[in-house]
């Protein structure tokens, strides 16, 4: 672990934690790279440990598909601001026509964009972390009260659990 990670717990419980702060959140800013800048762009995440993958529905036509296509590392980073709970997980993603897949995570959220699952122009994302990096801090008021002590003290705040794990 780096220097600045703050944690008791085990790497094993660090996965855990990244793992079901990622499925509470529930939405990503998705980033991609297309060989000369990043794009980020929030999408609807279902996250599956039990397969360790996160899905994603987009469509045929986005430049994600070919941005992935060409360079597949990508990045999540889920954010509770409210909570001050945050988890970013990097990886590798791929694009696929899994229409099973499709019609598993199709929710009526999605029918903003898609009329049903059917639609052939709906494409899944599975993106399979490497490593996740979690800030999970007890919670605003505690956080605010720590920094408040450590503006007084000069002493600076510890927040709760910050590490970085591979997955």
């Amino acid at each position: 672990m780096a220097r600045e990670e703050q944690t008791s717990k085990t790497p094993e419980e660090l996965v855990d934690r990244a793992w079901e702060l990622a499925k509470d959140i529930k939405i990503a800013m998705f980033n991609t790279w297309n060989g000369k800048v990043l794009h980020s762009r929030p999408m609807d995440a279902s996250v599956e440990r039990d397969n360790g993958a996160v899905y994603f529905l987009t469509d045929v036509d986005s430049y994600k598909v070919d941005e992935l296509a060409e360079h597949p590392q990508a990045t999540l980073a889920f954010a509770n601001a409210s909570s001050y709970k945050f988890v970013t997980m990097t990886g590798r993603a791929a694009v696929s026509n899994d229409r099973a897949k499709i019609k598993e995570i199709f929710t009526p959220d999605t029918k903003a964009w898609w009329d049903s699952e059917d639609d052939p122009r709906i494409r899944l994302i599975t993106f399979t972390p490497d490593d996740a990096e979690i800030w999970d801090s007890p919670g605003v008021i505690v956080s605010s009260v720590k920094m408040l002590a450590a503006a007084v003290t000069g002493a600076k705040p510890k927040f709760g659990d910050h590490a970085k794990v591979a997955i």
